[in-house]
């Protein structure tokens, strides 16, 4: 899996705390382009952060490349919708005579289901080609492709709909292949927004509160004074 942030927001910590000091100053758009210092920029966002009151973060923007993630992964992704933008490598338009396929490590750890589950993909891969080659169109073609076909794909989150999505997908919980995405894309945000993204991630650790309520994994409890509560 590759995920790399392509481009973001110029100076993001810097453009949400003009946007939160507007909200609470009649100042304009000349005094807002002023650089503000560091520790007002960190003391405004911790501000909103606490309070929840976060929409000034959608100011900010992260895009991603990601490669060598399943179709599997790609369906879950897409499920957050608000605050996002994605392009996604296309099945109709991109022939894919030299397939790659995601392998999950219990499949790896097995050696007879390795074996019978890369006959299969090496099967399908060629019956693809085969398909291809007598002139059937990729779009008719790719049905036969498992959702453990690697995809590549181009994501835009807001800084809000960022720490939504960290919350959810760093959690244990949440399949080990989103898993790491979510892992990685949050080591590459907070080399560049450290203030917004400082307490992102998993809430067992950055809230101390598990919010899985009887679905938790029990990492909470491995935490000093951490708890598990219901959204309900």
């Amino acid at each position: 899996m590759i995920v790399k942030l392509l481009s973001y927001t110029k100076d993001p910590e810097q453009v949400v705390a003009a946007a939160i000091r507007q909200c609470y100053a009649s100042v304009g758009a000349k005094e807002l382009k002023q650089k503000i210092d560091k520790p007002t920029r960190q003391r405004l966002i911790n501000q909103v952060l606490a309070s929840g009151h976060t929409s000034t973060l959608e100011h900010a923007s992260f895009t991603f490349g990601v490669e060598g993630v399943s179709r599997i992964t790609e369906i879950q992704l897409v499920r957050h919708r608000v605050g996002t933008a994605y392009s996604i490598q296309s099945g109709r338009y991109v022939k894919r005579g030299d397939a790659k396929f995601v392998i999950p490590i219990a499949v790896k750890n097995n050696k007879i289901i390795y074996k019978k589950y890369t006959k299969i993909l090496k099967d399908v891969q060629n019956l693809y080609n085969e398909m291809i080659d007598v002139g059937i169109k990729a779009e008719d073609a790719r049905y036969l492709q498992p959702q453990s076909l690697q995809t590549k794909i181009v994501v835009t989150f807001n800084a809000r709909a960022l720490l939504h999505f960290l919350e959810l997908r760093c959690c244990r919980r949440a399949q080990w292949e989103i898993q790491t995405m979510a892992n990685l894309m949050l080591q590459s945000v907070k080399k560049v927004a450290p203030t917004i993204f400082a307490s992102a991630g998993v809430t067992c650790i950055t809230q101390k509160i598990c919010w899985e309520g009887k679905m938790s994994c029990g990492l909470y409890q491995k935490i000093k004074d951490a708890e598990v509560r219901s959204r309900v």
